[in-house]
C-alpha cells in the first residue's frame, strides 16, 4: 500500500492502524456499490483483460493512492497499478497519474469507489496545503478536528498530514477537550479542569475558552493547552501576552485562507480548521479504460 511514513511522520502503530482502515474503508465502499453483483460489468466476458489510465483534470495535491489500489486488488488480486505520482506530490491538470492493468470486469466495478477515495482525500490534502503554505514561516501549525466524514476519520487525518497539516486527537478516547457544555455541566472552568486532571488518563487535556477571563482562570487552574474559540486578532494577541509560556494556545473559529496569516502572526502555536475535512471539494479526476486483446 502506498502509505508513506516519511511524508506523514506516522509511527509504526499509526501506520498499522491506517493500513487496517484502508481495508475496512474499501471493503465497505465496494459492498455499498456492488452489493450482490455489478450487473453492467457482467456484460463483458469474464476473462477479458483491460488497461486503464487515470488523468487529473485540475491542479491538486495527490492523496489516497493506497485506498485506490486496494479497491482494484480486492476484486482482482493480480491487478497491477503503476503510479506516475505519489501521495504528497503537486499534480497538474491533464497529468497522467497512474496506469492499471487487470481483469476488465474488476477494473470497471472498482472504478467509482477507487476514484471516490482518490478524489476526496486529494481534496483534503489540497486545501490543507493551501492553509499550510499561507502560514509558512510563522511558527504556527494547521491542525484538523473531529469534523470528518463518517467512517473516513483516519483516512482524512492522513490526508491532512500529507497536505502539510498536523493531527489532533483521533477520537474521544485518546484526548480530552473540555468544551462549553462540559464546563457548564462541571460547574466552571476550574472544576472541569480539576476533574479532567484527576482522571490521570495519560492523554492531552485541552480546555476551550471564550473570553480572556476564562483564559486567565484556566491558566491559574493549571491548563497547559487552551483552545481560543472565536477570538478576533486583537484578543488573540492579548491572550498570547497573558499566557506567556504557561500554555500552548490554539485558535479556532471563523478562520479562512484570507485571515489565517493574520491569526498565525498573533503568536498562537496552533490553528485548527474544521473545514479541512468537513467541507471537502473533491478533485476532478478521470479514468479511461482500453480493452486488451
Amino acid at each position: 500500500m502506498s502509505i508513506h511514513p516519511f511524508i506523514t511522520g506516522l509511527s509504526k502503530e499509526e501506520t498499522r492502524r491506517l493500513q487496517e482502515a484502508v481495508l475496512v474503508n474499501t471493503a465497505a465502499a465496494l459492498t455499498e456499490d456492488i452489493g450482490s453483483g455489478d450487473l453492467t460489468a457482467s456484460l463483458l466476458p469474464a476473462e477479458l483483460k483491460a488497461h486503464a489510465r487515470v488523468i487529473s483534470r485540475e491542479a491538486a495535491v495527490l492523496c489516497g493512492t493506497a485506498w485506490f489500489e486496494a479497491c482494484f486488488h480486492a476484486l482482482d488480486t493480480n491487478a497491477k497499478v503503476r503510479w506516475h505520482a505519489a501521495d504528497g506530490d503537486v499534480i497538474r491538470s491533464d497529468q497522467l497519474l497512474c496506469e492499471i492493468e487487470g481483469n476488465a470486469r474488476a477494473l470497471l466495478s472498482a472504478e467509482r469507489p477507487a476514484l471516490n477515495f482518490l478524489q476526496t482525500l486529494s481534496g483534503t490534502a489540497t486545501v490543507t496545503r493551501h492553509y499550510a503554505e499561507a502560514i509558512r514561516g510563522t511558527g504556527a501549525v494547521v491542525m484538523d478536528t473531529r469534523k470528518t466524514l463518517p467512517g473516513l476519520r483516519l483516512a482524512q487525518k492522513y490526508a491532512v498530514r500529507v497536505g502539510g497539516g498536523a493531527n489532533q486527537r483521533t477520537g474521544l478516547y485518546d484526548g480530552i477537550l473540555i468544551k462549553e457544555n462540559h464546563i457548564t455541566a462541571a460547574g466552571g472552568v476550574t472544576q472541569a479542569l480539576k476533574a479532567a486532571f484527576s482522571l490521570n488518563a495519560s492523554v492531552a487535556v485541552q480546555i476551550e475558552v471564550e473570553t480572556l477571563d476564562e483564559l486567565q482562570e484556566a491558566l491559574e487552574a493549571g491548563a497547559n493547552l487552551v483552545l481560543l474559540d472565536n477570538f478576533n486578532t486583537g484578543k488573540l494577541q492579548e491572550a498570547v501576552r497573558i499566557c506567556g509560556d504557561r500554555a500552548i494556545l490554539e485558535a479556532s473559529g471563523n478562520i479562512t485562507l484570507d485571515n489565517i496569516r493574520e491569526v498565525a502572526e498573533t503568536g498562537v502555536q496552533r490553528i485548527s480548521i474544521g473545514s479541512l475535512t468537513k467541507h471537502v471539494q473533491a478533485v476532478d479526476l478521470s479514468m479511461r479504460i482500453e480493452m486488451q486483446a
